[in-house]
């Protein structure tokens, strides 16, 4: 990242992964109550922060299928403006890398890249708190990348309690089809009774488990990702078929992106050579923090 009184530039929006996702009812209002593990990526979209003197907050990136205004980047902006009350503009320029409709949290954690990095550029010292209380008016996801660290979540994803994973290669394989998160939530055929766990239970696996966290749990959307979306099922299948990965692989969020974990990055790469032609894929570490962590205490 590069830093000047009057910009902040190549600031990684970091991916994430759902280690295990477990759907354990739905609330009076609509919404899910989950439990879940985030895993956060050294590989993400990277935003550029130009402040402004006038007071404007613009997107100056193209994105094809997502005008300004509805984007999460332009609105957390606009949040975080309306609610310290500051005078200050800026001008986004995003590097969309994380493809749309993955599970991989591509706008949340941009929305959260947004918020931290306008924290430090306009000069606010808002608490990690308070920007997570704002960071949950824009999206379920966002919270966790204002926290900044590897969580286990509950609620609908903003009840984050730090975990230690260990390091991990990931091949993430994404097909060339869009998942959308709302569509999956109201299926009929989505099981919304998993049994609630305790932290305890996911870290009692780290004793007993040589593939912690890997083999933890299911993704409950995976089923009817599955039954919607054969691309997902193919992927699913090429890596039953060929993988040596630690665990099986596994769907992250509401899809479409499937992954799998390994010791190190050369038998991820010896796997990703294997790929069929079409599928996106990406070889990434995992990593402990969020780049921006420190421009929140």
């Amino acid at each position: 990242m590069n830093e000047t009184t009057d910009s902040l530039r190549d600031c990684l929006a970091p991916a994430k992964l759902n280690l295990f996702l477990h759907i354990t009812g739905r609330l009076p209002n609509g919404y899910h109550s989950l439990q879940t593990v985030f895993q956060l990526l050294d590989w993400g979209d990277t935003l550029h922060f130009t402040r402004r003197g006038d007071g404007r907050i613009t997107r100056t990136t193209d994105i094809p299928g997502v005008p300004a205004d509805d984007d999460l980047t332009v609105r957390a902006a606009r949040l975080l403006k309306e609610h310290t009350g500051t005078r200050e503009g800026v001008e986004i320029d995003i590097e969309k890398r994380l493809p749309m409709g993955a599970g991989l949290g591509g706008g949340s954690s941009d929305a959260a890249t947004t918020l931290l990095a306008l924290n430090r550029l306009w000069r606010l010292d808002v608490p990690r708190a308070e920007l997570q209380a704002l960071a949950l008016r824009l999206g379920a996801d966002v919270p966790f990348f204002v926290f900044g660290k590897n969580a286990y979540a509950e609620g609908v994803g903003e009840a984050l309690q730090a975990v230690q994973l260990p390091p991990r290669y990931f091949l993430v394989v994404t097909p060339r089809v869009h998942v959308p998160t709302a569509a999956i939530f109201s299926d009929q055929s989505l099981t919304r009774d998993s049994k609630p766990l305790t932290i305890t239970d996911f870290l009692a696996q780290h004793s007993c488990s040589a593939g912690w966290p890997d083999s933890f749990g299911r993704n409950d959307m995976q089923q009817v990702v599955v039954g919607k979306y054969a691309e997902v099922a193919q992927v699913l299948k090429w890596f039953d078929d060929v993988s040596t990965s630690i665990a099986p692989a596994r769907m992250t969020g509401s899809g479409a992106s499937v992954f799998a974990a390994f010791q190190n990055r050369g038998e991820a790469e010896a796997v990703q050579a294997r790929l069929p032609a079409g599928w996106n894929s990406a070889v990434t570490a995992s990593s402990d923090q969020h780049p921006l962590f420190a421009f929140a205490t």
